[in-house]
């Protein structure tokens, strides 16, 4: 199984990702994880990505997806893998679509948990306060100006993907505002939609795939003469009833006509 996760700070798709990890048995793949790991093995790819980072610039699409690559390719994402920041704009995710098309892969869906801006700031702030009650240090992200910084970004960058995979038919969207049980339920009926039922039967469309009988019409063309089920008895039938029916039945005038020939010549 092959999933992205798409959705803004906040919305809970870190939760889901371990959770479907566990579910399912695939890898959570993290950019910010494969460049740490690629720069520290020291790969052709790895290191040019340390020359990019050494010089304070960001690490170009194509260094990025041959980082993603090479990671697939590795024995533990055989199962399947969820990709954890990536991709963040359109152009990575076109490049990662020929990617996987080179190997042969494809996305089994992109879940997208769905969120108020609004209910998000609030969870953030409640997340953050029960944090400090506790006596835990705050995340980088449990900061409100750092939530706007970054809820900004994803909407000029990332959220344009919404619409780039609604259009492939691969988005399945889910209310994130719900209770974390909820999300992961809606999530997992939305990964088994469409799979047939255990013990199914073929009642409904079972013949669905079979070509309709000869002996009727086909999309509103007329069926063929002298075939499908029946076609010899019907026919040896017709020609009893065609022995039995005379050529030409007389016609009521023609009868009268011929009972005066008669009645004339009696008289003569």
């Amino acid at each position: 199984m092959r999933l992205i996760l798409l959705g803004p700070p906040g919305a809970g798709k870190g939760t889901q990702a371990q959770r479907l990890v566990q579910k399912h048995g695939i890898v959570q793949l993290s950019t910010g994880d494969m460049l740490r790991t690629a720069v520290n093995a020291g790969s052709t790819v790895g290191l040019r990505a340390k020359d990019i980072m050494a010089r304070g610039e960001l690490v170009p699409d194509d260094v990025v997806v041959a980082i993603v690559s090479d990671r697939i390719d590795q024995p533990d994402a055989k199962n399947g893998f969820i990709l954890d920041g990536f991709p963040r704009t359109v152009p990575q995710a076109v490049a990662l679509d020929r990617m996987l098309t080179d190997k042969g892969l494809k996305l089994d869906a992109v879940i997208e948990l769905k969120v108020d801006a609004g209910a998000l700031h609030q969870r953030i702030a409640t997340r953050a306060a029960q944090a400090t009650a506790r006596g835990e240090a705050l995340r980088p992200d449990d900061n409100a100006e750092v939530l706007r910084t970054r809820l900004e970004a994803y909407r000029e960058q990332t959220a344009p993907l919404v619409d780039y995979y609604r259009w492939q038919s691969t988005l399945k969207s889910v209310d994130g505002m719900a209770a974390i049980p909820e999300v992961a339920s809606a999530i997992d009926r939305l990964l088994v939609t469409g799979a047939p039922k255990a013990g199914g039967s073929r009642k409904a469309g079972e013949n669905a795939d079979r070509k309709p009988a000869n002996t009727k019409a086909v999309r509103g063309r007329k069926a063929p003469v002298g075939k499908g089920p029946g076609a010899k008895k019907a026919k040896s039938a017709a020609k009893k009833t065609a022995k039995k029916t005379p050529k030409k039945a007389p016609k009521p005038a023609r009868k009268a006509k011929q009972r005066g020939a008669k009645a004339r010549a009696r008289r003569g």
